[in-house]
């Protein structure tokens, strides 16, 4: 078997891009030699990888199961290269982070605009999304680093992956500093929130299934005015007196048009983990990412959020 690099690549553009013609196009390969590399490919697995219908193309069952592998093997060997460039020094290479939408806005724009500063001969990748599919790009080989938030009663990652907390912080609810609907209070239960207007996140946020599996185990129904937004959309119309919504405290950091207090009956906390490969060592620009992200965790907890009990740093050791 003389299955090869080009080869799975030409396969897994096929699969991404739906059709041989665009694959090609993108791969700057003459139609029947993406042809030709397909089909050489399937006659050494002995498996038909592509359904062809019309010009379109869908996995078979052999490329279903492929396709993982594939992917992770072109995602190595993309790693193999940048740690070649890096024996010249950190002055150039790549690092591939991912992490949440609250921490995009906060931690991570901290880090990557220190780090770039610092190393503006490596190249950035940043892929914004839910925990649970950064953990899996991350075990896919598709990220080097992934920010993730997690809750006392979630999963245990893959055994494959490495979880490195750097901070812990409570979920607040905030208002407009201007039109405040908090006004002269302190704490809340959840039953004072759930009579007040609020603005809540997409289904797909952890935020919003955590709030709404209080609710429901309440037995309260919340009264909400807005649903379905990104995380900057709900702090714009928070700050604009639309209603109410529950954060992360890290949101408060900087941001004077709102007002936070806290939730107590329940209290909701959460930690934020940097999550890494245990099967391959970070290089040396991903370590330099690594040591930035819990030196700037470090600071962020020494800020106006902290003072107030509600973000506090984790002791992290280095990997």
């Amino acid at each position: 078997m003389k299955v090869n690099l080009e080869q799975l690549r030409s396969f897994v553009t096929v699969h991404q891009m739906g059709h041989f013609t665009r694959a090609a196009a993108y791969l700057h390969l003459a139609q029947p030699s993406l042809s030709r590399q397909i089909s050489t490919l399937e006659s050494d697995l002995g498996a038909a990888l592509f359904h062809r219908v019309r010009g379109n193309v869908t996995l078979t069952a052999a490329g279903e199961a492929l396709l993982p592998l594939a992917t992770r093997m072109l995602a190595d060997a993309d790693t193999v290269r940048f740690e070649m460039q890096e024996l010249a020094g950190l002055r150039r290479g790549r690092v591939r982070i991912g992490a949440t939408p609250t921490l995009c806005i906060s931690l991570v724009a901290e880090v990557l605009t220190s780090f770039h500063s610092a190393y503006p001969g490596i190249e950035l990748h940043l892929s914004e999304g839910g925990s649970l599919g950064l953990l899996e790009e991350l075990a896919n080989g598709a990220l080097d680093l992934a920010l993730v938030t997690t809750s006392e009663d979630a999963p245990t990652p893959s055994p494959s992956l490495g979880m490195l907390p750097i901070l812990s912080e409570e979920l607040v609810v905030i208002s407009s500093a201007r039109r405040d609907l908090l006004e002269g209070v302190e704490t809340l239960t959840l039953t004072e929130l759930a009579e007040l207007p609020q603005i809540t996140f997409q289904e797909n946020y952890e935020l919003r299934a955590t709030t709404t599996q209080a609710f429901r185990a309440a037995g309260l129904t919340p009264r909400i005015v807005l649903e379905g937004a990104e995380m900057d959309a709900v702090l714009r119309c928070v700050e604009r007196g639309l209603g109410v919504a529950v954060v992360p405290a890290m949101v408060m950091v900087d941001r004077p048009g709102l007002h936070s207090v806290r939730l107590t009956a329940p209290r909701f906390t959460r930690s934020i983990s940097l999550a890494h490969r245990n099967d391959v060592p970070l290089t040396r620009a991903a370590q330099a990412m690594q040591d930035l992200v819990i030196e700037t965790a470090n600071d962020l907890s020494s800020t106006s959020a902290a003072t107030a009990g509600l973000l506090s740093a984790t002791p992290a050791r280095k990997r």
